[in-house]
């Protein structure tokens, strides 16, 4: 076997919380420059990382990508699909798995390093317990340890999980799918550098208890990567840093006296009024000297310079809010006049539209991915058009970040949905960013709460997230502040954007970014504090408008769970969906009704129109019910019964449903002896009888008419 010049084939493994972790190198992908196969149980991932040669020119800023790639063959699966058979667009959860990767290894590179990196992470196999995801954030800090890249690392990773009160490091995906709390952690060797959570309103110590265990449990992690980065690193000779403190340096002699007052300016028109001006002053000075956008990037990092300092030393915060203070809140239900349910949510400058909409349980999404076949009854997905920033660009497929604040939100939600026994809907969140400054995907998550109560949804109790920034003293970790209701110019100024969200009980969702090389524990529990103080005042801005579920929307489907025996299955659907098919199309075509059979017999019928819907539903009862005997029926006669050898009359039948038929014997029709059946009843009559036998093996049922028949 060719070796790649200078790695030798080598194993290590390491104790993962009483399971193997075994990294492999020198053996597969022996052209990347880092290449790492991670196994755990019978779950493998392979990480490769490139770094180009040259420097990317003409940008002004690090140019990572990461990509996540699922195998169906790595579970043993071909696609569902009749058409196509190979992977096409990466499932959600690639999407999802891909964004943690990226966030917790992007901020430990220097933010002057111009070359291309490329991450890869492939899933060759899974076998349903060990977490892929984990595996590729230890594997792609690994692979990256071998490239001559200016990496800070390495990292570790892990999930913790809340079962039956005890926290678990390193679950398996059963334990996961039981747990209170399942929380993601990327850290180095001593600081935070990623979260993220959905949890059962937890308490926020509880979240700084788990966040302890998983720094402790990853330290074996991060000793193993740093033994294979030094029997492994190839030398970072060639690697070009961008020198731009000259640059700097000029530009701040043009316009540095000026920034101070301008970021400091309230007024949010006029402040980027005279940022524009200062900026146009720089490029037109330095005009021949400095590439454009090289004059652009030192300008941006002065503004922001500025703006951390103000902030930092004077507590000024761009719009002249308090430390904690939130913007202005205003709220709305019931805006759109045709929608099962529609939320608007506004803080400061950031606003978020949520419409609600209820359907059958047959419009649950099927997912078939590398991880499961299943389905989902809830799904809340998000849209940011680029009018939200007041920006041209073209509207193409949705964005991963996208994928992720949509995701994010789901998540805070997800565990306050009634279940489908309590209110057998799928529902379908959609959050229209109209506009953006910050925290956008946490004004989703208010306004898909508010969206939610105003359709009528029993939500457990109301949700609200708010966003979390940070900015520091580089030279003194101690010397922070921390910024509630982050805003968009905060953002790009700050180190992190720390998204909580939950209910006054607890928290149900987080996803923490960092743009420093990670948090400490003063800095989270900071936040935690600030953030739950927050929470709470957005949730009482939120119950001023709205604090229960209003009654179910009328322009909601009807729907009703009806459980039948599950011998009759086969008989309501009839051969090859005979039946089911005639009772949709009798009460208005698949457009307006739908029946949903499961294997246990809870037949979920939906419809659109009310008056067909009862229809239905009074259909498949009439079709599916057991008869009793002493039940009082009421049925149409549909025919007189008669002997085939003497002709004489020996009986009524009646239809009880459309599938069943009963006989009043002619000693039942009355108190009296009948002669003549027809003095009582004649053919098309409708008549009441009591069921007097059940033959269940024979399907026969004998009724009596003697206490409502008189001659």
């Amino acid at each position: 076997m060719v070796k790649k010049l200078g790695l030798v084939e080598k194993s290590y493994s390491v104790d993962f919380c009483g399971r193997e972790l075994k990294l492999e190198t020198g053996k597969l992908a022996l052209l990347a420059q880092g290449s790492i196969k991670a196994t755990c149980g019978a779950t493998v991932v392979l990480a490769t990382a490139v770094v180009s040669e040259e420097v990317r020119e003409g940008i002004d800023f690090f140019p990572l990508l990461v990509d996540y790639e699922e195998r169906l063959y790595a579970a043993g699966k071909i696609s569902g699909s009749r058409f196509i058979k190979r992977e096409g667009r990466p499932s959600d959860a690639a999407i999802l798995a891909c964004r943690m990767i990226d966030r917790p290894i992007r901020p430990l590179f220097p933010k002057n390093f111009r070359n291309d990196v490329q991450v890869i992470i492939t899933v060759l196999s899974y076998d349903g317990e060990n977490d892929p995801d984990i595996l590729g954030m230890i594997a792609a800090s690994t692979a990256l340890m071998q490239t001559k890249a200016p990496f800070n690392g390495p990292i570790g990773a892990i999930k913790i999980s809340l079962v039956d009160g005890e926290l678990v490091a390193n679950p398996t995906i059963d334990q996961v799918e039981k747990s209170d709390l399942n929380l993601t952690i990327a850290a180095t060797k001593d600081k935070v550098m990623m979260i993220e959570a959905e949890a059962s309103e937890v308490p926020e110590e509880k979240i700084i208890e788990a966040i302890e265990l998983a720094k402790k449990s990853i330290l074996p992690l991060i000793q193993i990567q740093e033994k294979i980065r030094d029997e492994h690193r190839v030398e970072e000779s060639g690697v070009e840093l961008i020198d731009d403190q000259t640059i700097h340096g000029e530009v701040s002699k043009i316009v540095g006296d000026k920034l101070k007052a301008a970021v400091r300016e309230l007024d949010k028109i006029k402040r980027e009024e005279n940022l524009k001006e200062f900026e146009e002053e720089v490029l037109k000075t330095l005009e021949g000297n400095y590439k454009q956008v090289e004059l652009k990037s030192a300008f941006t990092k002065l503004v922001e310079k500025e703006i951390r300092s103000a902030i930092l030393d004077d507590s000024h915060r761009p719009d002249g809010r308090g430390i904690e203070d939130i913007r202005p809140i205003d709220i709305e239900v019931g805006v759109l006049p045709r929608v099962h349910g529609s939320g608007l949510f506004t803080r400061g400058q950031t606003q978020a539209l949520t419409v609600a909409t209820l359907a059958s349980p047959g419009m649950e999404q099927f997912i078939d991915t590398m991880e499961a076949e299943t389905t989902k009854r809830f799904m809340h997905h998000y849209n940011f058009p680029p009018f939200s920033t007041g920006e041209v660009s073209p509207m193409r497929g949705v964005s991963r970040r996208a994928v992720g604040h949509g995701y994010l939100a789901e998540k805070a939600l997800v565990r306050m949905i009634p279940s489908t026994e309590e209110f057998p809907y799928t529902i379908r969140l959609v959050t229209e960013i109209l506009t953006s400054n910050g925290s956008s995907s946490m004004a989703a998550t208010c306004g898909s709460t508010l969206a939610l109560m105003d359709a009528g949804v029993p939500i457990k109790k109301p949700v609200a997230g708010i966003a979390m920034g940070l900015v520091t003293d580089k030279k003194d970790d101690s010397h922070f502040k921390v910024l509630t209701d982050l805003q968009g110019l905060e953002d790009f100024a700050g180190d992190m954007d720390f998204k909580i969200a939950g209910t006054r009980d607890g928290i149900t969702a987080i996803q923490m970014d960092t743009k420093i090389t990670g948090l400490s524990d003063e800095i989270i529990a900071q936040t935690f504090k600030q953030a739950k103080t927050g929470r709470m005042e957005i949730l009482d801005a939120m119950a001023e408008i709205i604090s229960v579920p209003n009654e179910l929307s009328p322009l909601a489907p009807i729907i009703k769970a009806i459980k039948i025996n599950p011998e009759k299955i086969g008989e309501l659907i009839g051969p090859g969906g005979k039946n089911i098919r005639k009772i949709i199309e009798d009460c208005g075509g698949k457009e307006v009704t739908s029946i949903d059979i499961e294997d246990d017999g809870t037949v979920m019928i939906g419809s659109t129109d009310s008056a067909m819907g009862k229809k239905a539903i009074a259909t498949v009862e009439s079709m599916t019910r057991e008869i009793e005997i002493g039940e009082i029926i009421e049925g149409k006669v549909i025919e007189i019964k008669r002997d085939r050898m003497t002709g004489k009359q020996v009986g009524a039948i009646i239809e009880i449903t459309p599938r069943q038929d009963g006989m009043v014997h002619i000693s039942q029709i009355a108190n009296e002896r009948v002669e003549d059946i027809e003095k009582y009843i004649k053919v098309g009559d409708t008549v009441k009888a009591k069921v007097v036998d059940v033959d269940r093996e024979k399907g026969r049922v004998a009724l009596s008419t003697k206490d409502f028949l008189k001659k």
